[in-house]
């Protein structure tokens, strides 16, 4: 696999720091996988992100309701449709401010590695990578 992701771990959560999202979204494609994309610059609070995850990466309605959600939103309905080859997610300008302060940051991320995890143990790949706005 000649990819920006060769020497990436198949289920992580890490910096886009040496990573372009075009570059990223045509390793998705060149692997057949899932890319999820989502731009939180505009977000202030918990709930503008969830709104802006639930809206960019398309997941069903209850997805946008609280992290649980999301957390069911990016595995159960999609293991149900079975056939999955991996998954990109970006995770671009999540917001640094007193709204959504390092914790609730810390709990976003840990939604994405849970969903990592959830993917490694079905043998299939979920990376995530993530700015800070």
């Amino acid at each position: 696999m000649d990819t920006p992701l060769r020497t990436v771990r198949p289920n992580i959560v890490q910096s886009i720091r040496a990573f372009r999202v075009s570059d990223l979204q045509g390793a998705a494609q060149e692997l057949g996988h899932h890319f999820f994309y989502a731009n939180l610059s505009q977000a202030q609070t918990k709930q503008d992100v969830l709104d802006i995850l639930g809206q960019q990466f398309k997941l069903p309605t209850h997805g946008g309701k609280n992290f649980d959600a999301l957390y069911d939103s990016m595995t159960d309905p999609i293991h149900k449709t079975n056939g999955q080859s991996g998954f990109i997610a970006v995770l671009e300008h999540i917001p640094a401010n007193s709204k959504f302060d390092k914790e609730v940051r810390e709990q976003l991320l840990d939604i994405f590695r849970d969903t990592a995890e959830y993917w490694g143990d079905r043998k299939i790949p979920f990376r995530c990578f993530y700015s800070f706005l």
